[in-house]
């Protein structure tokens, strides 16, 4: 009964904020729904010879990170509760098996909701295989999100993690790309993957493709149990407050103050820097060899053009790395900083000089990821206009850091980032993707990505700048964002002056 009673506070702990549960089945549903076929396309272009199955696929891969990135804010946000327990008398076993099976739970919630939108979408056959593949996806993720949790105490950092194992699975596994490459068998749904879909491997030994599926699946299990326990004997650390002086100094305070903590989050500027970098290089080596053809205006005039495939990928591919980082760092870096800016606002901080420092501090993670990955692209890609290619993936980064900072505001920390994962995806990665259609569809150019998107590709493919209108679209996206950041950010809870 005590397992019980606690498996329900937990969830009622969750949930209290009644958006973490309507977006845990809204952003599964929206995924399967519009990025399913989208996926099915790419694969083709990265050679994957499977097909419609895919669509069946994205059914698990939405499940495995809606339940990995709710693991984690669980495992995170109990690290001092739980100690609590612990130290009140709570046997360690009986917390275990609670925080477990609360996410157990979170892990079918979501799964039930993929696999409703696939059987709307596409239909689900067989049945068996595709219902027991896609949980068995969402308990994998599960264990991924726990341990990410006990490791990674910034929020951004365990987010990215999180995002870049799934990137890893996803657009490297064998799905997307070929089931027989020895590097990939080390992902953590490939077995389950090739069994959901009936593609036998050929390289699954005497266990075969079920049995190795079944081991992550139980070794999954086995390590958010141990990583639960582990985290109960983590405490916080204290943090710190500034005093108060004219705005140009609480100015450079906040500046100093706020690079300071990020650059000693060594962690997260490696993981700034490695993402772009894998996803980037990754991208061009697993491209299918072949022409494709995009419609760009050249020339004042639209036309079609043809290029080679694997010389534009990366180059395309950029702009989604630059957009879910920026999208990331927007809506931590001011959530992070609430509780710390409400002190800072007792000690005579004004919320004008508050908010410029967090997007200053925005703007140098911006800066970090942007250089990054236009030096890695550099390698790969030989844009034509490479001042407008770099302004344009700049603009685009900066567009969805400020959307990244109105999420945070609007929706809180674990919402704010299944959101933060879908829009960027949707927008950038697919309705904006000149290799899944020559040119985006009509509802597609009132997405925020849009303007910045067109920009850079007319910079990267072109050799004159076509694309002005587009830019006064990114521009305004832009300034209406950064409106709504500066609303959103002064109409936040102040903090009260006679607390001190």
């Amino acid at each position: 009964m005590t397992t019980v009673l606690f498996v329900r506070r937990f969830l009622a702990d969750y949930t209290r904020n009644p958006v973490n549960l309507l977006v845990l089945v809204l952003v599964p549903v929206v995924f399967v729904l519009v990025a399913s076929g989208s996926l099915a396309d790419a694969a083709k272009l990265f050679g994957s010879g499977i097909g419609p199955a895919v669509e069946t696929v994205t059914a698990g891969w939405t499940a495995g990170f809606m339940a990995g990135v709710a693991m984690y804010f669980q495992t995170r946000a109990a690290r001092a509760a739980d100690r609590r327990l612990v130290l009140a008398g709570l046997r360690p076993i009986r917390l275990v098996v609670a925080r477990v099976a609360t996410g157990l739970l979170l892990a079918l919630l979501v799964s039930a909701a993929a696999l409703l939108a696939l059987a709307v979408r596409a239909g689900i056959d067989p049945a068996g295989r595709v219902l027991t593949g896609t949980l068995m996806f969402a308990v994998i993720y599960l264990a991924i999100g726990a341990l990410v949790g006990a490791l990674a105490r910034n929020a951004v950092n365990g987010t990215v993690v999180i995002l870049f194992v799934w990137i890893l699975d996803v657009f490297f596994g064998p799905a997307m790309t070929s089931p027989d490459r020895v590097a990939t068998r080390v992902l953590p749904t490939h077995y389950v993957t090739l069994w959901m879909i009936d593609l036998p491997s050929r390289h699954g030994g005497r266990l075969g493709d079920l049995g190795w599926a079944l081991a992550w699946t139980v070794g999954a299990i086995v390590i958010a149990s141990a990583v639960v326990t582990l985290a109960s004997r983590i405490a916080r650390q204290p943090r710190r407050l500034v005093a108060a002086g004219t705005r140009r100094d609480q100015f450079a305070v906040g500046i100093r103050m706020g690079l300071r903590e990020y650059r000693r989050n060594r962690a997260l500027w490696a993981l700034l820097i490695v993402v772009p970098v894998v996803f980037i290089v990754l991208a061009k080596a697993i491209t299918r060899e072949q022409f494709t053809i995009m419609s760009l205006v050249d020339g004042r005039e639209r036309v079609d053009l043809t290029f080679w495939l694997p010389e534009v990928h990366a180059g395309t591919m950029t702009p989604i790395a630059i957009a879910s980082l920026a999208t990331l760092a927007g809506l931590f870096v001011v959530l992070d900083a609430m509780a710390g800016d409400r002190r800072l606002e007792l000690a005579g901080f004004r919320a004008g000089v508050l908010l410029g420092v967090r997007l200053a501090v925005i703007a140098a993670a911006l800066l970090l990821v942007t250089t990054v990955s236009l030096a890695v692209t550099a390698a790969v890609f030989d844009a034509q206009q490479w001042m407008i290619y770099a302004g344009g993936n700049v603009l685009l980064g900066a567009i969805y850091a400020l959307a990244g900072v109105c999420l945070g505001r609007v929706f809180g920390r674990v919402s704010g980032v299944f959101i933060a994962f879908l829009i960027p995806f949707l927008d950038v990665g697919i309705a904006q993707s000149p290799m899944l259609r020559p040119e985006p569809a009509a509802w597609a150019q009132w997405l925020p990505g849009y303007g910045a998107s067109r920009v850079l590709l007319d910079g990267g493919l072109t050799r004159d700048f076509d694309e002005t209108g587009s830019l006064l679209i990114a521009l305004a996206w832009l300034l209406a964002l950064t409106v709504a950041a500066a609303v959103l950010f002064r109409r936040a809870p102040r903090a009260r002056a006679g607390v001190r």
